[in-house]
């Protein structure tokens, strides 16, 4: 059976649960995932299930995590929900506490008048940080607790330890103002450390808010998929039809499906055909039309006709149900990466705290023999040791080492558009050898759109083929029809299709349309656009090399359009999947890179050697079934790579999740987006290449952090320790303990700010377009180019985007052009010289409007 285990946080947190399930008498194993916060449990024969059931919530809870019967439940998101929401509170309220405590600590230092014995400002300093460290602390100091009851050393141990000897510290500082029998190292200390104390708690409260906020979204997405599949379904015996809820439907049930409505469950067609969207599972753009005795996925979306499918599949058998499986056992199957902090913690907390106890007991046992002069006695000395040992020891650079640099990144990658989910992300992003990328929406736009039409008549120039086919196809809602009203819509030099009056209006499911011009010139004329099938219905003589360009055009990836009038083929209209801008040049810094490209895609193979070719890519996995990309994902990790996958589809999301690190296009369905770990939010493929380059960049960051870290500790701790004062005099008291504890934070964190100089390797290159060559003589005269921003009117769609820049770049002294149709700009380098009147010219040329030039 499946349980669910609420507040783990790291790989030392599925050891301890594990151990804590497997030691309930009656189970036989247990494996942990941590990602979906689920444990799965196998039982011996014999055993009572009520009892061990009971027996396992009582373990799971004494080891200090929360127990749910029903994993991915309402109940269970409930109280997700609810342990972030405190999660939260908990970070604002140390924020809003530490805030005033550095401006009094560390920026206006007052003098505030005496409150009974204590010193005012001293005492302020103690209130504002008892909530900070009992209640925001909290979880950190109840984590130490089972941590170190299971005898492993994580984060919570650090943070606990670090900030507990710093409150603690400073609390008997404080005290000893009242208190006659104060030890004297706490009254004649003059420094306090709440300010350490509370930075500690607040910034790494915030890395594990988000952290838990990213993991608690990524985990309900899988759950949601199911929603695709509708509640109520229209079931088919003899002539009769009833609507039934989606559970009461069994294998071999007739299901009646209309145009527009989505298929319920997997299954067969029986009678009818229609023209079926599988974009939501297969990724790819176009619809397939299914017929009689072929499958249908239960969540498509069926377009132009009506059919009757008997079930086949029902329940956790369904493409979607498997979909969701393959999602989590990718998810259990990933090894968690342990954090260094966590692996280093391990060994450095337990030394650290045996060392300072030793050095205790050593000092006040044998310490008369060194102290003769010092004034110290055995205790007093011993004591001075304990704490300043405890203090140089205290991890606050290693609490700020992960979580700053970790801030600062994702903060970077933020504002450039990549939205990184997590240090794991991070951790994998450096070490990637294989790049896999889906084809369509990917590399791809994901929509079909008209890239040429011909005349085949001499009666008809090329833009009356298309205005006569968008005059027909402008009452339908097939993919297809919208791509060419909207080419049509583009054209300046023909008239709109709504001038045509088009009646006895048809659909021929999976074939195209038809219809009668009702006024006008072609008054009584019959128009039909579609595939060659339709054609033979309407008896249109198709000659041969049109069919063979037919036929060339769907090995290309592309679909050609026939269009005839009075039984007469007239023209031909291609429409395919344009490739994004830039992929070209995104898939060649991946090769300089050093990382490998592979094409995985349920496109046919020439579809996809199409693209490859066209973008550099040397290797393609061509016709994957959705269920198949996981396992082509773990093949190539199998040879001993670390893989990231882009996809934007449903079907991609398995193979993001097995994948080393899932990055997905922003423009993707929110299965995808959930179960990765990098979102492009621009849809630029160019910013897959900045993900990886940020993410090492920020772990080199980590891994300097937690050596300036560490390089104090190194230091000091001799030193705190009294080891070379029986030679040297040398002894570090507690207060310089706390300044180089202090110092060493203030290093981690200006070398993480560092990380806001970080640019995007590929739009900042001094070429942006790879058509876009500087010239000889430009680079010998060393001008200075200027970029400029054009706000331009009209553009829809790719094509638009290629027709703008294309003009762009004919004018002379333009050096490179960024054009996106989604944002209505232009983002230009040109040389000096180049006037505005130039490009506006050029792109008005073109049928655009410049609105406004932006210097």
């Amino acid at each position: 059976m499946s349980i669910g285990v609420g507040g783990m946080t790291c790989a030392s947190c599925v050891a301890t649960v594990e151990k804590a399930l497997s030691s309930v008498p009656g189970v036989e194993s247990a494996s942990v995932n941590l990602p979906l916060e689920r444990a799965e449990i196998s039982f011996s024969a014999a055993a009572d299930m009520q009892a061990v059931i009971h027996e396992m919530e009582k373990f799971v809870e004494a080891a200090g995590y929360s127990y749910q019967a029903i994993p991915g439940s309402d109940n269970d998101s409930s109280t997700k929900s609810d342990r972030i929401s405190i999660l939260k509170a908990r970070f604002l309220t140390s924020l809003a506490l530490t805030l005033p405590i550095l401006a009094i600590a560390m920026i206006f230092k007052p003098e505030l008048p005496p409150i009974g014995p204590f010193n005012g400002t001293s005492f302020l300093l103690l209130l504002l940080s008892i909530p900070v460290w009992l209640w925001s602390g909290f979880p950190f100091h109840r984590g130490a607790l089972h941590s170190l009851k299971s005898r492993v050393a994580n984060m919570d141990v650090l943070v606990s330890m670090g900030t507990s000897v710093a409150f603690f510290w400073s609390t008997g500082v404080v005290l000893s103002e009242a208190l006659n029998e104060s030890p004297g190292i706490f009254i004649e200390s003059t420094h306090l450390y709440f300010d350490g104390m509370a930075v500690i708690i607040t910034l790494v409260l915030m890395g594990s808010w988000l952290e838990a906020r990213a993991k608690s979204h990524s985990t309900d997405a899988v759950y949601s998929l199911m929603d695709l599949q509708p509640e109520v379904a229209v079931r088919v015996e003899g002539d009769n039809e009833e609507k039934v809820r989606i559970e009461s439907i069994e294998v071999g049930d007739l299901v009646k499906v209309r145009s527009g409505e989505p298929i319920p469950l997997d299954g067969v067609v029986v009678e009818g055909g229609s023209s079926i969207d599988e974009s939501m599972v297969s990724g790819e753009p176009l619809p397939i039309y299914r017929t009689v005795g072929e499958e249908v996925i239960g969540g498509t979306m069926n377009l132009d006709g009506v059919l009757i499918v008997r079930i086949s599949r029902i329940g956790k058998d369904t493409m979607l149900a498997q979909v969701i499986e393959l999602v989590e056992q990718a998810q259990a199957g990933k090894a968690p990466i342990q954090r260094l902090v966590d692996r280093i913690s391990s060994i450095f907390v337990p030394v650290v705290v045996i060392a300072a106890i030793l050095s205790a007991i050593f000092w006040s046992t044998f310490g008369a023999r060194y102290l003769l002069d010092s004034g110290y006695s055995n205790a007093e000395f011993s004591m001075l040791v304990l704490v300043s040992t405890l203090v140089i020891a205290c991890p606050c650079a290693l609490g700020l080492a992960t979580p700053t640099a970790l801030m600062v990144g994702t903060g970077t990658g933020a504002r450039n558009g990549l939205l990184i989910k997590g240090i794991e992300a991070l951790e994998r992003a450096h070490k990637i050898d294989f790049v896999v990328v889906d084809k369509t929406g990917t590399l791809t736009e994901g929509k079909p759109v008209v890239v040429e039409y011909n005349s085949l008549s001499t009666n008809f120039s090329n833009s009356e083929i298309l205005y006569l086919a968008a005059s027909l196809e402008r009452n339908s809602t097939h993919p297809l029809a919208e791509a060419i009203v909207l080419s049509s819509d583009e054209q300046d030099d023909i008239l709109p299709p709504e001038s045509i009056d088009v009646i006895d209006f048809q659909t021929h499911g999976g074939s195209g349309l038809s219809g009668t011009v009702g006024s006008g010139e072609y008054k009584s004329s019959l128009i039909a656009v579609g595939n060659t099938s339709l054609m033979r219905e309407f008896e249109v003589n198709v000659p041969l090399d049109v069919s063979e360009s037919v036929i060339q055009g769907s090995v290309d990836g592309q679909v050609t359009v026939l269009v005839s009038l009075d039984n007469e083929l007239i023209g031909t209209i291609v429409l395919a999947d344009s490739i994004r801008e830039y992929t070209e040049a995104a898939i060649s810094s991946l090769n300089q890179m050093g990382i490998s490209v592979v094409m995985l895609t349920g496109d046919t193979e020439g579809a996809a050697n199409y693209v490859a070719n066209e973008v550099g890519i040397n290797r393609v996995i061509a016709e994957v079934k959705p269920d198949e990309k996981a396992s082509a994902i773990r093949k190539i990790q199998s040879d001993g790579g670390v893989v990231a996958m882009i996809g934007d589809g449903i079907n991609d999301a398995a193979a993001l999740t097995q994948a080393d690190l899932g990055i997905a296009m922003g423009a993707g369905s929110g299965i995808a987006l959930e179960s990765s770990d990098i979102v492009l939010v621009k849809n630029d493929v160019r910013d897959v290449v900045a993900s990886i380059d940020l993410a090492r960049a920020t772990m080199k960051k980590i891994s300097s952090n937690l050596f300036w870290a560490f390089i104090y500790n190194v230091i000091g701790i001799p030193l705190a320790m009294g080891l070379l004062y029986p030679s040297t005099g040398w002894l570090l008291p507690p207060t310089f303990a706390a300044a180089a504890m202090s110092l060493s934070s203030v290093s981690v964190v200006s070398n993480s700010l560092l990380l806001n100089t970080w640019k995007h390797p590929l739009h900042d290159s001094e070429v942006l377009n790879k058509n876009t060559i500087p010239t000889e003589e430009s680079s010998m005269e060393k001008l200075v180019p200027l970029k400029i921003e054009l706000r331009i009117e009209g553009m829809t769609c790719g094509g638009c985007s290629r027709r703008v820049m294309e003009a762009i770049e004919a004018v002379s002294g333009v050096i490179a052009a960024e054009v996106s149709h989604e944002s209505n700009n232009a983002i230009i380098e040109i040389e000096p010289q180049v006037k505005d009147a130039d490009l506006i010219e050029a792109i008005s040329s073109a049928g655009y409007n410049v609105l406004e030039v932006i210097r």
